[in-house]
C-alpha cells in the first residue's frame, strides 16, 4: 500500500449504508481504512436513520433521508501530511451507525407457560396459553443504542425481538390472568383481550425505545388438565341433551347406564342385586317420566311419532339397550 493509496482514502466524499441487510437493526459503518473528513457527505436513504458518534459521544441523530455535511477536526491533506510519520492515522475518531426506521411486521409471540386462574363460570382451575404476532418500530434509537447495543455497533432484528419479548410477555400474562375469561368465552373476546394486552405492553416497548404499532392474538390453548375438565363437561351436557330428547332426565339416564353396566359385568348375587335394584329404580323413574300420575300419557311429551323418534335417537347413541328400547316402544305404541 503506497502513499497515494493513503492519500486517496483521505479524500472519501460520500458515506452510505451499502447493501443494507433487512435483518440488521443497527449496522456500524466500516470505513475500510478511510477517514471521515470535513469534505465528507452522508447519504441517508428512505427508511434509514443514522447515529453520529464523535470522540466516543453521540453527537447527532439524523432521521430524514437526504445528503448531510459532516464536520470533524480532520482537515483533508493537512491531517494526511501531519500524520505522515504515524501511518496516516488521525486521533479524531468518528463512528457512523446506521439503523432502520421501518416497521417490523408479524413478529411472533407466545406465553412460555400456562397462565393459571379460576374459570369464572365453572369454578375450576384453568391453565391458558396464548400466542399471536406483533409489529414494532424503533422510535428512540439513541436510547436503545446506548443502553443495549453499546460498543457492539451491529445488532440484529431477531436480537431486538428477543429483548422485547423478555420484557413484555409478563405484562401480557398479567392481562390474561386479570381478564379471567371462561374457556367458553375467550375466543369470541380476542379483540377485546388484544386491546388490553396492547395497553399493558406499550409502556415496556417505550422503555426500550420502541413503539408497539400492532398486537394480535392468533389463538389460545389450554393445558391437558383443563382440556380434560372441559371434555368431561361437554360429555355430560351431550348426555343430558340426549336424555331430554328421549323424554327422560339425566338421573334416569344414569340409572339406565348402571343397569347396562351390571348386565355386562355380572358379579354373582351382588351383581344381580345391583341389576335388579337399578332395574326397579329405572322402571319407576321411566314410568314417572313418561306418564302422568293418572297413568295417561303426558301431553308435554308430544306425539307418538315424536316420542318414537326420540327413543330411536337414544338407542342409536347406545344410551339404552335393545331390550329397553323394545319395551318402551311397546309402551308408546300402546297409547295409539
Amino acid at each position: 500500500m503506497g502513499i497515494l493509496d493513503a492519500i486517496k482514502r483521505q479524500l472519501r466524499t460520500v458515506i452510505e449504508w451499502e447493501n443494507p441487510n433487512s435483518d440488521e437493526l443497527f449496522s456500524l459503518w466500516s470505513e475500510n481504512g478511510d477517514e471521515i473528513k470535513n469534505a465528507s457527505k452522508l447519504l441517508l436513504k428512505p427508511g434509514q436513520g443514522v447515529i453520529f458518534i464523535y470522540e466516543g459521544k453521540v453527537q447527532a441523530i439524523h432521521l430524514k433521508e437526504g445528503m448531510y455535511e459532516l464536520s470533524t477536526a480532520n482537515i483533508p491533506f493537512l491531517t494526511t501530511l501531519s500524520k505522515f510519520m504515524q501511518a496516516f492515522e488521525s486521533e479524531h475518531k468518528v463512528q457512523i451507525v446506521f439503523f432502520w426506521q421501518t416497521e417490523f411486521l408479524n413478529q411472533k409471540w407466545g406465553t412460555s407457560s400456562p397462565i393459571k386462574y379460576t374459570d369464572p363460570v365453572y369454578k375450576f382451575p384453568v391453565g391458558l396459553r396464548s400466542f399471536g404476532n406483533f409489529s414494532f418500530k424503533l422510535t428512540k434509537p439513541d436510547l436503545f443504542f446506548v443502553n443495549v447495543v453499546g460498543s457492539r455497533g451491529g445488532y440484529l432484528v431477531e436480537e431486538a425481538k428477543r429483548t422485547i419479548q423478555d420484557r413484555f410477555v409478563q405484562p401480557l400474562t398479567d392481562a390474561l390472568a386479570e381478564a379471567s375469561y371462561s374457556f367458553i368465552d375467550i375466543d369470541r373476546h380476542r379483540e377485546e383481550l388484544a386491546a388490553k394486552l396492547t395497553e399493558k405492553a406499550r409502556p415496556e416497548f417505550d422503555k426500550l425505545g420502541f413503539e408497539l404499532t400492532d398486537l394480535r392474538i392468533e389463538g389460545t390453548d389450554f393445558d391437558e388438565d383443563t382440556r380434560a375438565r372441559v371434555n368431561r363437561i361437554a360429555n355430560v351436557q351431550a348426555e343430558a341433551q340426549a336424555a331430554q330428547a328421549a323424554g327422560i332426565n339425566y338421573l334416569q339416564l344414569q340409572q339406565t347406564e348402571a343397569l347396562r353396566e351390571a348386565a355386562r359385568n355380572p358379579g354373582g348375587a351382588a351383581g344381580a342385586g345391583v341389576g335388579i335394584g337399578a332395574g326397579i329404580g329405572l322402571g319407576q323413574a321411566m314410568a314417572a317420566g313418561f306418564t302422568t300420575p293418572g297413568g295417561a300419557p303426558s301431553a308435554a311429551k308430544g306425539s307418538v311419532e315424536d316420542r318414537l323418534k326420540r327413543l330411536e335417537d337414544l338407542k342409536s347413541k347406545s344410551l339404552i339397550s335393545e331390550a329397553d328400547y323394545e319395551a318402551k316402544k311397546r309402551e308408546i305404541l300402546s297409547d295409539l
